[in-house]
């Protein structure tokens, strides 16, 4: 059976390095908010390129944390809308409606399935506070039209970075000086083609460091990153308790953190990442390379780059697209071949989002009917993938 995502494989791949960080922990005897933590947000924050970044339990609760650190900010407050992608997982949803904020849920373009930016400005409201971009699938959601927009109505942008560790856009001359890079600082540099990494593009962004992603930990795991320094300190507090000195308490907060084995566990695995992430663009490559069934619409990118070069998308998921999904999947299956569909229900459609049901969003809907999400990571071997390929293209309806 080829598995849709062998997290053994992945995890041995990085042994003695994941034991010996475990075990360092472990001998340590110091197993929250200590030196593991404190040295993982300096290097990730150093990676992502952002000033600051602080550890959390889970993807879920950064993107919760975020909101309600500008709540206490009085940046934003309760019944403010926030823009967000209808096509996401629900969590992108959960972390605005759990501060009592409304979602304002936008279609996506249909071709590369993140937010379609052109639908934004016609969302907007008087009540509008933020836009959520999500880098769904691992591709970065960015243009310069949304910075604009952003700008034009005193929005905050907030990523979603969940699926998409390591994706970069190219930086424009104009972007370039805004982020203090000269063109003189590029002579005599070979590639003078500057990157951002997605994390590092709004105002403050949510990543998950779950077992299955491109980045992940042996268990929940997050982490926040922004340039707002005041930002940061509040996050920090509400995230211990709304504690920054220990029992006194500045706000209403949770308990969500980032522990000292997660954190040693990230360690190890951050320096490698960006190769890892090529390794899944050269997958992605042969799928579309190879995959010749005219019914199967293979996923488009924004740049409409080649896969292996394309440093926008990392590829947390290669996600296909047939009439009738159902039955490719049962064949896939029937065949020894494990997928998945992210997502079978859109949010919107789901029973805790009632009031939400009666929304038509038929782009939305018409995704979450179609797609599937085929195995994909830095350890499958190429034989795999060949299979794979040969049986989508013998496969008829």
């Amino acid at each position: 059976m080829i598995k849709f995502l062998d997290i053994q494989k992945i995890t041995a791949s990085f042994e003695p390095e994941i034991l010996n960080a475990v075990t360092r922990v472990l001998k340590g005897g110091w197993f929250m908010l200590g030196e593991e933590c404190k040295e993982f947000e300096k290097e990730f924050a150093v990676y992502v390129g952002s000033q600051n970044c602080i550890g959390v339990g889970n993807g879920l609760d950064a993107l919760r944390l975020i909101f309600k650190g500008y709540i206490e900010l009085g940046i934003m407050r309760e019944g403010d809308e926030v823009i967000v992608p209808a096509n996401t997982y629900i969590a992108s949803i959960l972390a605005i409606t759990d501060n009592r904020l409304t979602p304002v849920l936008v279609e996506p373009d249909i071709n590369n399935y993140n937010l379609d930016i052109q639908l934004v400005e016609q969302n907007i409201t008087p009540r509008t506070r933020a836009i959520m971009v999500v880098h769904l699938y691992g591709q970065a959601c960015w243009s310069r039209k949304l910075k604009e927009l952003a700008d034009k109505y005193s929005l905050k942008i907030i990523e979603d970075n969940a699926q998409a560790a390591g994706a970069r856009i190219e930086v424009s001359d104009e972007r370039r000086a805004m982020s203090g890079i000269r063109k003189a600082d590029m002579a005599g540099v070979k590639d003078k083609t500057v990157y951002r990494r997605t994390g590092s593009l709004g105002d403050a962004a949510g990543h998950s460091f779950y077992p299955g992603k491109c980045l992940g930990a042996l268990g929940d795991a997050g982490a926040i990153t922004t340039d707002d320094s005041e930002l940061a300190g509040v996050i920090r507090a509400l995230s211990n308790y709304g504690s920054s000195k220990k029992y006194v308490n500045d706000y209403l907060g949770l308990n969500s953190r980032l522990d000292e084995i997660q954190a040693a566990v990230l360690r190890v695995k951050l320096p490698r990442l960006d190769r890892d992430n090529q390794q899944r663009r050269e997958i992605a490559q042969l799928y579309i390379d190879n995959i010749s069934n005219t019914d199967i619409i293979l996923p488009q990118t924004s740049n409409q780059k080649p896969a292996t070069i394309n440093k926008d998308h990392v590829w947390h998921l290669f996600v296909i697209r047939h009439y009738n999904r159902d039955k490719l999947q049962k064949f896939l299956a029937e065949k020894g071949i494990q997928t998945l569909i992210h997502y079978p229900i859109p949010p919107h459609k789901q029973k805790a989002y009632k009031d939400l049901n009666y929304l038509s969003l038929p782009v939305t809907e018409k995704i979450h009917k179609e797609v599937l999400s085929l195995p994909i990571s830095q350890v499958i071997p190429p034989n795999e993938v060949e299979k794979i390929i040969t049986l989508i293209n013998q496969f008829q309806t």
